[in-house]
């Protein structure tokens, strides 16, 4: 009989190609989980990795079973989460994955309210700027800004985060105000790279539904909206800032909200879970939370002032 917790192990291991990280992600000392594969690989008769100095590498075997175990794994807890779930009132462990910007600036706002209201419920919170794989990485639920692209995912829409060109009046007295929309070109630029790595595109709608294209190449590439949030503060340059991130310092004028006659698209929020997971009660109240407590003009949608 295969212990299914030597096949967690494994599947740690394997995800992370490290039995140190596969041991603190665990809480577990790195012996017990080389002792684990060890047992895991005793009881198949067979070799699943090969420690070398630097990482660990999977054999054919150990690939094998990996593609496998993690959805194993998956269904499993699923199957505990639902059963834990049947209760009156939802319980157990929700894992939670979501951006640094919006997991401090608006999940962080949120979370105190959830876990008061359902104190059965133990939440772990992963802050990245990396897209996270929901399944390999056994996450209950993510939040995603922008479109989705895996259909292997269910999207609930949250809501909406509109833009804004903003600049530091440090910035604005150094390099002096650009006084029509094409002057942007020459000014220092910070942006996220995109997808394929080329500079992200700023587009703008004015009136009578016209629409400006820029590709500006950044004087500063950053891969985080919170970061370049702070560098727009700091006076380094223009930036294409969210509302939740840039309104309070707009009011305060800590910031100016150039072009307002000019819009920029704005970017749909969702809460995103694996289709092939039948939804826990616990992952249902999350979201279902997320949902009412995100409608237009409360948390992280009330960007008014930006706009004043």
């Amino acid at each position: 009989m295969l212990d299914l917790n030597d096949l967690r192990l494994f599947e740690k291991v394997a995800t992370l190609r490290s039995f140190s990280a596969a041991g603190r992600v665990l809480n577990v000392p790195k012996s017990s989980v080389s002792r684990g594969v060890a047992r895991l690989e005793s009881a198949l008769g067979i070799r699943l990795v090969q420690r070398t100095t630097h990482e660990v590498q999977l054999t054919e075997a150990g690939v094998a079973l990996h593609e496998r175990c993690v959805h194993l794994l998956a269904r499993i807890h699923e199957t505990i989460d639902v059963v834990t779930g049947m209760g009156s009132n939802p319980r157990g462990q929700l894992r939670v994955s979501v951006g640094i910007g919006f997991g401090y600036n608006a999940l962080s706002d949120l979370l105190p309210e959830f876990l008061a209201r359902y104190p059965d419920v133990n939440v772990a919170v992963e802050l990245s700027s990396r897209t996270v794989d929901l399944i390999a990485e056994g996450v209950d639920v993510t939040v995603r800004i922008g479109p989705m692209t895996d259909s292997q995912l269910i999207a609930v829409r949250l809501g909406t985060i509109h833009r804004y060109l903003c600049a530091a009046p440090a910035y604005l007295a150094r390099r002096g105000s650009p006084l029509a929309l094409d002057e942007i070109q020459a000014h220092h630029a910070i942006e996220m790279p995109g997808i394929d790595g080329r500079p992200r595109a700023w587009i703008f709608r004015g009136p009578g539904c016209e629409e400006k294209r820029f590709e500006l190449k950044p004087r500063l590439s950053i891969n985080d909206p919170l970061l370049i949030h702070r560098q727009v503060l700091a006076g380094v340059g223009l930036g294409c800032l969210s509302g939740y991130l840039c309104a309070p310092d707009i009011k305060a004028g800590r910031l100016v909200h150039l072009f307002p006659e000019w819009t920029l698209p704005p970017l749909e929020v969702s809460a995103v879970f694996p289709s092939s997971r039948e939804l826990s009660p616990t992952v249902r109240a999350f979201v279902e939370f997320l949902k009412s407590a995100s409608a237009p003009g409360k948390s992280w949608q009330n960007d008014s002032m930006a706009t004043q």
